[in-house]
């Protein structure tokens, strides 16, 4: 594995991804890289590939439940300053794939864009968001795309435009790419109304979401015509239900906290609880939300 020694970035050994995630749970990464730039990147999955060693992109880890074992894998971090630079051109932003959301929401203001005020307050990078089609209140970070540029499992870059990419909910079709930049599509507004939309959003979701234990987000997606998970999981009683140093938050039904000493196993076996007592009573087929890395 002389290879290795060839990276510029930082290299780390049996990371414990629990250090990395959200929930605060995880056992041993093979190996935690965080690449200098995207010479340094394309040698480590052109490496990777010849070696036949998986590769999995973690951004803030704000929606993964990582095994208790770890990973056979490489976990990819791309928190280099080329990765988090953004810029304007007229109406679109330009911004790295490891740009957090909240300096994407807090840039668009800044420049008078709007579009973007409905991420305010959701946690991770723009990577994550584009990966995961992130969304809140009816909307998704997918509609605001132009193009993405990627770089493939061989080293290659290449620029997808919008058209090419197969947003759906919670979904993209993106992750057999590692996303490098995206070019977002913005509307001039009024810097006031934008912040005041922000504050709107930062609110409601500070008085409906649970910040007092590590958690994942919402755990389940929503089912598309059966209401939202969180309310058939509140109807079927479970809010409170522990497992281990797990618990089905007693704030948000959708949410699974972590009170201190949770294993991965400890989420799984309420997730599986929710959705049994769910179909049992509702007919619905709960759908995870969050990443599972098993």
């Amino acid at each position: 594995m002389n290879w290795r020694k060839s990276l510029k970035g930082k290299v780390l050994a049996q990371e414990p991804l629990k250090k990395h995630t959200s929930f605060r749970i995880g056992g041993p990464a093979r190996f935690f890289i965080e690449p200098s730039d995207i010479d340094d990147l394309r040698f480590l999955l052109v490496q990777a590939k010849r070696y036949k060693i998986p590769v999995t992109v973690i951004g803030a880890g704000t929606n993964i439940l990582a095994s208790d074992r770890g990973l056979k894998k490489i976990v990819l971090h791309l928190s280099a300053r080329c990765f988090q630079k953004i810029s304007r051109d007229g109406n679109r932003l330009i911004c790295g794939s490891g740009v957090s959301l909240a300096k994407v929401v807090s840039s668009a203001r800044e420049h008078g864009l709007s579009g973007l005020e409905f991420l305010a307050g959701i946690p991770g990078t723009l990577g994550g968001a584009l990966a995961g089609n992130a969304g809140a209140w009816g909307r998704e970070v997918g509609s605001r795309v132009k193009e993405i540029t990627v770089m493939d499992h061989s080293g290659a870059i290449k620029t997808l435009e919008r058209k090419q990419i197969k947003f759906a909910y919670r979904s993209s079709g993106l992750a057999k790419y590692v996303i490098l930049e995206a070019v977002l599509k913005l509307c001039r507004g009024n810097r006031p109304r934008i912040r005041k939309k922000i504050s709107a959003y930062l609110s409601a979701r500070r008085n409906k979401q649970e910040y007092a234990f590590p958690n994942a987000g919402c755990v389940f997606r929503n089912p598309s015509a059966a209401g939202a998970a969180g309310a058939l999981i509140d109807l079927c009683g479970l809010k409170g239900v522990s497992a281990g140093g797990a618990q089905i938050s007693l704030r948000h039904a959708n949410f699974i906290v972590n009170t201190g000493s949770a294993s991965a196993a400890n989420v799984l076996a309420l997730m599986r609880e929710a959705a049994k007592k769910v179909k049992e009573r509702f007919g619905v087929d709960l759908q995870p939300e969050i990443k599972l890395w098993f």
